[in-house]
């Protein structure tokens, strides 16, 4: 009678020195090496104590003369079964601690790389997400698609990503269809615009979906982290150097992060009681920012500019500089983001860090629930941090 593969492998194994060990739930199959007791432990686990043994290590790395490391190998290295590497590997929480480390050093060891194709097929469900998105030269998109990506790759998914072009709906409607026709555990919209989420918002992908659009909070009943708590803490900033009299550098209207930030500029001015001297529109490009405030016939007394982006404030910087006024000393100059390279504008930016990359993990993590059937009950936030730098410093006064 012919050997399965499994069985196969077994008998290899003894024939160099290991010994096939079950769980007390007789399923569990580990492979442990001789004078070594296992302990039984709970869903068919079995160990030999907390710590993963080199001399384990390194006979299975050299017993696989160059191949991909499997589960089998890692369960052979770590000491429990392969179906405890398998739990593990799908997220389940039901496993030990001291069990959990080891699993996790024998992974690394052995530089494992999960095969998709086969879990899928073990499984039944695919192990790629799909991510529908545009205007990835923005820095709040490319972020937020990169935090997505790294969430993707710690759950053992791989992202597909597609972009598109909004000034051409074909376009869309044929990312729609390409993503319908590959077997897809999910896919991930991350849309900033009106135009793509009600595109995208009916699409029938047969499969879970996660609109990461940014909330509009322009009606007041759910305010952002940054009307709440970002912007206050900008115009505090502003308010202590002595400026009261602000302009306003807005992004594109039919971006829903745009009208957030334009009502977090107002909200906080009525707070404080003080006066805007308008509101200059770009297109959240530093080109748009220069042009804006070069157009502006004056700047009504305005001491201090908020940009809705930090591109927009480089641009507006150098459009107050070839107007003849120097940045801090006669208009300060604020942004958002804290794009890389606001530390080193001239002068250093003073902008609210918002943390795309977070944003993107909650939103992958929030589509990952619903793949699961879990229920997800917060929704990705914007969190914004007040940084310092020297484009800000107090009002000019009376000469």
């Amino acid at each position: 009678m012919s050997l399965g593969p499994v069985a196969r492998r077994d008998a290899a194994l003894r024939g160099r020195g290991y010994r096939g060990v079950r769980g007390q739930h007789g399923g569990a199959m580990a492979i442990e090496e001789h004078g070594s007791e296992p302990e039984a432990v709970p869903g068919g686990e079995a160990t030999t104590g907390p710590r993963v043994a080199r001399s384990t290590l390194r006979r299975v790395s050299a017993g696989r003369a160059g191949r991909a490391a499997t589960i089998y190998d890692v369960a052979l290295a770590a000491g429990v079964s392969h179906q405890t590497v398998t739990r593990y590997l799908n997220g389940f929480a039901g496993i030990r601690p001291a069990t959990r480390e080891r699993v996790e050093k024998a992974l690394k060891e052995l530089d494992y790389r999960p095969n998709l194709a086969a879990r899928a097929l073990n499984s039944g469900r695919s192990q790629r997400v799909g991510a529908i998105t545009h205007e990835l030269d923005q820095f709040g998109p490319s972020k937020i698609l990169q935090g997505a990506t790294t969430a993707a790759r710690d759950a053992g998914f791989v992202l597909d990503i597609v972009t598109v072009d909004l000034a051409r709906p074909d376009v869309l409607n044929e990312a729609i269809e390409m993503l319908r026709r590959h077997d897809l555990a999910g896919v991930l919209v991350m849309s900033s615009t009106d135009t793509m989420s009600e595109a995208l918002a009916t699409a029938d992908f047969g499969v879970p979906v996660y609109l990461g659009a940014e909330p509009d909070d322009t009606s007041g009943t759910d305010p952002s982290e940054l009307t709440q708590f970002g912007f206050p803490a900008l115009f505090d900033h502003l308010v202590g150097l002595g400026h009261h009299t602000f302009l306003h550098v807005a992004g594109p209207a039919e971006w829903s992060a745009a009208r957030n930030r334009s009502r977090a500029y107002s909200t906080a001015l009525a707070a404080r009681g003080l006066s805007s001297a308008g509101v200059l529109r770009g297109d959240w490009s530093a080109r748009s920012g220069y042009e804006a405030v070069m157009a502006a016939p004056d700047l009504a007394g305005a001491t201090a500019i908020v940009a809705a982006n930090d591109q927009m404030a480089l641009g507006a910087i150098l459009a107050l500089t070839e107007r003849g006024l120097r940045v801090p000393e006669d208009v300060s100059v604020a942004g958002v983001d804290d794009i890389p390279e606001a530390a080193y504008f001239s002068p250093p930016l003073t902008t609210l860090r918002v943390d795309f990359a977070a944003q993107g993990r909650a939103a992958f993590s929030t589509l990952l629930d619903r793949i699961r059937g879990e229920a997800h009950a917060l929704e990705p936030a914007l969190h914004a941090d007040l940084i310092v730098r020297r484009s800000t410093a107090r009002a000019p006064g009376p000469e």
